[in-house]
């Protein structure tokens, strides 16, 4: 479970109070009918089209083409459930968890029309394995593999054993222990079929055999991808996708503020478009003014857990007393108007690790103080933790994109309130990368940063953040939060298979980790999005914060 993906990127935008996220519904467009072509705008250059390497939601792009064992179903209002797509059902558990059977449905058939088989599920997770195929999300390696021994079936042929196929449907994984959410993991990208001995070449994701009900027609890094209907797939069988639209462009490494003007502008093609990424600070400053382009925007209930690190093994973070204090002197309000504007567009605060929609999520505030935090009470803490004249000399960092420069320069703020003095290190990506999520010591006291989980359950939420194993190594535990305790519970409560039982234990561990202050919760994210007026089945459910690609079509 490590090398999980960097979600939950906030839209930034200055001063705008007009555009609440409650005036923009989490469901629009017009009736939607089957046929037309659907144009998605896309800043990015690239799409993984790889199963393997992705780390793709079910509702988004890779799930046009690939299918997968299970899915969820996804509503405006409703939390999100596990549905079957491939199998039968969303799997059956023995053995206490660590047994889990899936049957395949029947008349599976790829875009070339060869079937579906069991072997092709096995084959594809163990391309996942493989070190030229890494990249995605790996929430079944240590499962299947403990200590990732297994390196991929191209290497002398080696299966893995873990993964039986008694027969052509039927697909039995071993586990090394009991694991309750293994359902929901089989619906990540690696869990999708590829036709047993192919996909050795690197580019395979340039030319996939699709299960899903769409092709790859055509592919080129930069500029553009465009999906045709897979004439084996049945509208009647697959329940999670509409597969509205005859065909869909992708149109990659668009300039945002072009973006921005072809969606507000809404004229010719671009009726017809979904702007991909999260709406930019140009998009909603031209959308104020705009009524129209203002009844085209859409806004999630919530999003990513917003938050800030406190490295647990450096300095005098060590100091437990001294971290709360840090809960106490953050003006989250600040952090508000500097995301987006306002409350409302940038997310409710924050009090919780586990963020809304989750199932076992329970409300609570263990440092209960105004928005705008309690700067009496942080120097109080400090004080008895033997720093009456605050602190000085902590480094921030945070990422020099996507306006968090700007939102840790609030951070910076309300600390010096409280005499906590902090020195904000904007870092690119692939440096963040390499030395706050890679390094086993960080140079860095205190970082900035997003996340929502890929799975509907609070086991996403707590173990990449706060399990030591996710320490250094490309881990997400940025805080170094280090707590037998914890890990051991943390295994507990993935181990549990009934739900509500599960439920309960996360929201346990949740209390229990932030009573230890390793990070600050600042808001649960909101994303807003633009579209075009031809474009209906526009639909944000609680959880993931993204509209639903598998609803999108034309209104003809």
């Amino acid at each position: 479970m490590k090398k999980l993906r960097f979600a939950g990127v906030l839209a930034a935008v200055t001063l705008l109070t007009a555009c609440g996220a409650n005036d923009t519904p989490a469901s629009q467009g017009g009736a939607v009918k089957p046929g037309g072509n659907l144009v998605l705008l896309n800043d990015a250059p690239s799409i993984t089209w790889d199963p393997a390497k992705s780390s793709n939601l079910v509702v988004t792009t890779l799930g046009l083409i690939h299918r997968r064992l299970t899915s969820w179903d996804v509503a405006p209002g409703k939390d999100t459930t596990i549905v079957p797509d491939l199998a039968t059902d969303t799997g059956r558990p023995s053995d206490g968890g660590k047994t889990w059977t899936f049957t395949l449905k029947d008349n599976l058939k790829y875009a070339d029309g060869t079937p579906i088989t069991s072997a092709d599920v096995k084959w594809g997770l163990e391309r996942s394995f493989a070190p030229a195929f890494s990249g995605g999300l790996a929430y079944h390696k240590d499962l299947l593999s403990p200590g990732l021994a297994y390196k991929g079936p191209f290497d002398g042929g080696k299966e893995l054993d873990t993964i039986q196929t008694p027969d052509a449907k039927t697909v039995v994984f071993h586990l090394a222990r009991a694991y309750g959410d293994f359902n929901w993991v089989a619906s990540t990208p690696a869990f999708s079929p590829v036709p047993r001995g192919k996909g050795a070449e690197a580019n395979y994701g340039d030319h996939p055999v699709a299960s899903g009900p769409y092709q790859l027609a055509s592919y080129e890094r930069g500029k553009s991808a465009k999906l045709t209907r897979n004439p084996n797939w049945s509208r009647v069988e697959d329940k999670t996708r509409l597969a509205e639209p005859d065909t869909i462009d992708f149109e990659l490494g668009q300039d945002t503020g072009v973006i921005s003007k072809r969606l507000v502008d809404d004229t010719g093609k671009d009726r017809a478009a979904f702007g991909m990424s999260f709406a930019s600070p140009a998009q909603l400053a031209q959308i104020q003014g705009n009524a129209s382009a203002k009844s085209r925007l859409v806004t999630s209930e919530s999003g990513a857990l917003a938050y800030l690190s406190l490295n647990t093994q450096r300095g005098n973070l060590t100091n437990p007393k001294v971290r709360q204090a840090f809960q106490y002197a953050v003006d989250k309000a600040a952090y508000q108007v500097a995301s987006a504007g306002s409350a409302q567009l940038a997310g409710d605060v924050a009090t919780t690790l586990i963020t809304p929609g989750l199932q076992g999520r329970e409300q609570y505030d263990l440092y209960p103080a105004p928005p705008s935090g309690d700067v009496a009470k942080a120097k109080q803490l400090l004080t008895e933790a033997g720093f009456p004249n605050g602190l000085d000399g902590l480094a921030l960092a945070t990422h020099n994109e996507r306006g968090f420069p700007e939102k840790a320069a609030a951070i910076q703020a309300s600390l010096a309130r409280a005499g906590i003095k902090v020195s904000i290190k904007p870092l690119d990506d692939d440096t963040y990368t390499s030395e706050v999520d890679t390094k086993g010591l960080s140079d860095y006291d205190l970082t900035l940063t997003s996340w929502q989980p890929d799975i509907p359950s609070a086991n996403a939420n707590i173990q990449p953040l706060f399990q030591s194993t996710e320490i250094g190594n490309g881990g997400y535990n940025e805080s170094r939060y280090s707590n037998p305790e914890v890990d051991k519970l943390i295994g507990e409560a993935q181990a549990t298979v009934d739900p509500a039982e599960a439920g309960k234990k996360w929201a346990a561990l949740d209390k229990k980790i932030l009573a230890d202050s390793p990070v600050v919760p600042l808001i649960y994210t909101r994303n807003s999005f633009l579209h075009g007026s031809q474009v209906g089945g526009v639909e944000i459910g609680r959880f993931p914060a993204y509209v639903d690609y598998r609803k999108l079509g034309i209104v003809q």
